[in-house]
């Protein structure tokens, strides 16, 4: 509705078709895994009678071994791997995927060490803080802490 052409590719090139598909992975592929990754963290957490905490925190580590940190680590590494290639998830030029992607890798961020294990995606989101429209946003907005952030 606000964009004047700038974010979206044109059809038919290969940049459009990674926009469809960066623009709907951030919350229909990656999400699912940060959200889930908080719930485990808040039921870790959770006060409980003192008998039920070494369950909960049982079936929260086998849930995060078994099929959490694997399958977020292998979504990072698919990040790290497409931004290998280009400046942008879509390529060369900003695209409203990556703005769209942009918070879904600030929730990883606050649960893994991006800067040292994925220096691309590190790059991706040192490049979208210092947009001026970023910028603009935090201005007007405020600063906004991610839940799970220390």
């Amino acid at each position: 509705k606000y964009d004047d052409g700038r974010l979206l590719p044109a059809e038919g090139t290969p940049e459009r078709l990674a926009y469809t598909y960066w623009l709907h992975y951030a919350e229909g592929s990656f999400m699912p895994l940060m959200i889930m990754s908080l719930i485990m963290n808040r039921i870790a957490g959770a006060p409980m009678p003192f008998f039920a905490k070494p369950i909960a925190k049982g079936i929260v580590a086998k849930v995060r071994n078994a099929y959490l940190d694997p399958n977020v680590k292998r979504n990072l590494d698919f990040m790290e791997a497409s931004l290998s290639k280009s400046t942008w998830f879509c390529g060369d030029d900003l695209t409203a995927a990556d703005i769209q992607m942009s918070f879904a890798v600030e929730a990883a961020e606050v649960r893994s060490d991006l800067a040292s294990d994925y220096p691309n995606i590190e790059r991706f989101l040192t490049q979208m803080r210092a947009l001026p429209a970023y910028q603009a946003a935090l201005d007007k907005g405020g600063p906004y802490k991610l839940m799970g952030a220390d």
